[in-house]
């Protein structure tokens, strides 16, 4: 059956995680440059119900202040009381038709494996996502009848060793019709080895009910893996980066090593991209054709353009780099930098808020902030603009086919037009006329006779 219904979600995402032996609550550690709870909220977000109901105990202002949004609803449970007792705190905010239950420590689960869920259910039928494992240890096991129909769940420390024998586990992901949840949660009993309410309880009674229970699994059993410490922790990002690396290069990336690449965002690539090893792309990352990114580079919110070359060691931070550009080895990018096409930067520069035209260039040790660079311009090395007087930023402007001559000292703000040139080590703080060569230098005297100091010995 198709589901068209109206959608709460709840997010359980109390627990303290003491095995995590931090004082972050455990839902916030991260994957992937994002929190576990995180990349939940985010994949509810997708299936776009009409309000997510956060469950929140240990740390909860923390977790609270981290990802307040205005469709997020935090609903407060003083008491870990178990898992039925966690969505029964939600219970009075639920109008929906259909409620899906996540877990805040189950960051990969996939949105189409939830679309599959969902569709099970109806007003006589609930949807159960359930994993097979050769070792189920610590999941709820799956009890069914000779006709294979679920019946029950038995949490693991209160199974018997029959019971314990079966390989299909509860992920505690559960979608149900809205109208009977809330009888169900009121009718759960703690008489059980923990003491606590299970929600798993509730499959019991909706079969006594006469409801169906249909499951469904997911295609990747570690996408229904929660974290309880840092081991379980480190599977997830791994994993979660196998994962990533899978999908581009599904879409025409190669990957020197797939091992040694992280995700930590949302990356757009076109085709026959190459990138290296130890590669990072952090935040909002779009990659055209043909681009080539070198060993050891950070990408963070950025795009770079069809044929961009990142070399080695770079770090491209809040950047547009243009059609043909290339940045690197050893380059820093920081956020307002812009190159158009063919421009080039070269080793240890470093731009901030600059904008660089067609085919300029910048080959090394460097720094232009709050600059704009004409099209064909070179900037000489050592070259820096001094943007800040202690209070304010000013501009350097710097015209088309521009010759700024090594180590100068660009003092904003100034303005050097176009077809000009500056002499090597100067220090340039006035404006420069079109066509004219600016010499601020003083001049050189050679002292004869002149003695080199000599170090003074220090009595021991």
């Amino acid at each position: 059956m198709v589901s068209l219904m109206s959608l709460d979600i709840v997010i359980l995402a109390a627990g303290q995680g003491t095995r995590m032996r931090s004082a972050l609550p455990k839902v916030l550690h991260p994957v992937a440059g994002d929190s576990m709870l995180g990349h939940v909220i985010h994949s509810a977000r997708q299936l776009n119900p009409q309000r997510i109901h956060v469950v929140i105990g240990h740390g909860a202002e923390v977790v609270r202040e981290r990802l307040a949004a205005d469709d997020l609803n935090f609903v407060l449970q003083d008491k870990q009381l178990g898992t039925g007792h966690a969505v029964a705190q939600a219970v009075p905010e639920l109008t929906a038709e259909t409620v899906l239950i996540l877990y805040g420590d189950v960051p990969l689960i996939e949105v189409e494996t939830l679309q599959r869920l969902l569709k099970q259910v109806g007003p006589q039928q609930l949807g159960l996502l359930t994993v097979t494992l050769d070792d189920p240890t610590g999941y709820g096991r799956i009890v069914r009848d000779a006709q294979h129909r679920v019946c029950a769940i038995v949490e693991h420390k209160d199974a018997t060793e029959t019971q314990r024998a079966i390989k299909e586990g509860n992920t505690g992901i559960l979608a149900v019709p809205g109208k009977q949840l809330g009888d169900w949660l009121g009718r759960l009993s703690n008489n059980n080895v923990q003491g606590e309410y299970y929600l798993t309880d509730v499959i019991e009674m909706a079969v006594k009910d006469g409801l169906v229970v249909a499951t469904e699994q997911p295609h990747d059993a570690m996408e229904v893996q929660g974290a309880n410490d840092r081991r379980q922790l480190a599977e997830l990002e791994r994993h979660y980066q196998l994962r990533e690396a899978r999908r581009l290069m599904a879409q025409g990336v190669t990957l020197r090593d797939p091992a040694r690449f992280d995700v930590r965002g949302e990356v757009t690539v076109g085709r026959d991209v190459l990138i290296d090893i130890n590669v990072i792309l952090e935040g909002k990352v779009t990659i055209e054709d043909d681009v080539v990114i070198g060993p050891n580079c950070v990408i963070r919110n950025s795009t770079l353009r069809k044929g961009v070359v990142i070399k080695a060691n770079s770090h491209i931070d809040g950047a547009v780099l243009g059609e043909g550009s290339d940045a690197g080895p050893f380059a820093r990018l920081r956020p307002g930098s812009v190159l158009e096409a063919r421009a080039h930067v070269g080793n240890f520069v470093e731009l901030k808020n600059a904008h660089l035209g067609e085919g300029a260039k910048v080959g090394h040790l460097t720094y232009l902030g709050d600059a704009e660079i004409g099209a064909r311009s070179n900037i000489g090395a050592g070259t820096i603009t001094c943007n800040y007087d202690g209070a304010n930023k000013h501009r350097t402007l710097i015209g088309e086919d521009v010759f700024i001559g090594s180590n100068n000292s660009l003092v904003a703000p100034v303005d050097i037009s176009s077809g000009a040139n500056t002499a090597a080590g100067s220090t340039i703080h006035l404006d420069v006329p079109p066509g004219q060569l600016a010499v601020a230098r003083q001049r050189q005297r050679n002292i004869e006779g002149w003695k080199r100091p000599v170090k003074i010995k220090k009595d021991v």
